[in-house]
């Protein structure tokens, strides 16, 4: 298949988060001063930064950070976007109002900005950013399901159900719901690399995981006053973390296609 020429990048960075001393033997939080800012090399495959730490270690550890950030955040996304979603597709009229005005608003803040004003009412760290990337991504989702929803719902084979008495959570459980959650994980699949991408960048405002944490937005932040002696040290973390989000948001679009019926 042709989403298969994409795959092998998320798998790849799957297994480093999994298992990285497959990788690399080192530490990831083990410094010399005496190799501080070494390029990169046999020695040093992504050089080494201002504190003598083994870059190309530090990014692979970092994929067990960013990927787990993105991926616990989406989940949550999914399923409380999703909850309220279908809440409000299948609620009266008045309360779907309520929902739908609610989905619109949060959707009306763009997603950083939403999670930073999450962040400032609690305090930096991971779980703090898992929550505020899992709040500003939920509109998106809630929205969907609740469109699917209401399609899904206006169906005739629902309608059918409806009118030989089934009740209102056996109708939603066993002929709305499978098939309104069928394109979530596909379009799960796309956000996740959008939430990687957002989680690294307040990670690199100092939103997220703390120094000397081996997260790619804390890499990158750490080393951006050193980009003119050592540009290694930013831009191959930096080009790690832009290869995963255009291989997640590919593959996601080949699985979109292929669910679609367009090969």
């Amino acid at each position: 298949m042709a989403f298969l020429r994409w795959a092998w990048i998320p798998a790849l960075l799957l297994l480093a988060a999994a298992v990285p001393h497959l990788f690399t033997g080192a530490d990831p939080l083990a410094a010399n001063p005496l190799a501080a800012l070494q390029p990169p090399g046999l020695g040093h495959w992504f050089g080494t930064d201002q504190l003598g730490r083994d870059v190309f270690t530090r990014t692979v550890y970092g994929a067990r950070y960013s990927l787990a950030i993105g991926a616990t955040a989406t989940l949550l996304s999914v399923v409380a976007g999703g909850l309220a979603g279908l809440l409000a597709g299948l609620a009266p009229q008045r309360v779907d109002e309520i929902l739908s005005r609610g989905l619109d608003v949060l959707s009306a803040f763009p997603e950083v900005l939403l999670a930073l004003l999450f962040i400032a009412f609690t305090e930096p760290g991971t779980p703090s950013l898992v929550l505020a990337i899992a709040l500003a991504f939920a509109p998106r989702y809630g929205r969907i399901v609740r469109a699917q929803t209401l399609l899904v719902r206006r169906s005739g084979y629902v309608e059918q159900a409806v009118t030989f008495g089934i009740s209102r959570v056996r109708l939603a459980a066993r002929h709305i719901l499978p098939n309104v959650l069928g394109p979530l994980p596909i379009l799960a699949t796309i956000g996740l690399g959008t939430a990687i991408v957002n989680a690294s960048a307040l990670s690199f405002l100092g939103m997220g995981p703390q120094p000397p944490t081996p997260e790619w937005g804390a890499m990158l932040s750490e080393s951006r006053n050193y980009l003119r002696v050592a540009w290694w040290s930013a831009i191959l973390p930096g080009a790690t973390l832009t290869l995963t989000v255009i291989s997640l948001t590919a593959l996601g679009r080949r699985l979109q296609r292929w669910f679609e019926g367009r090969h």
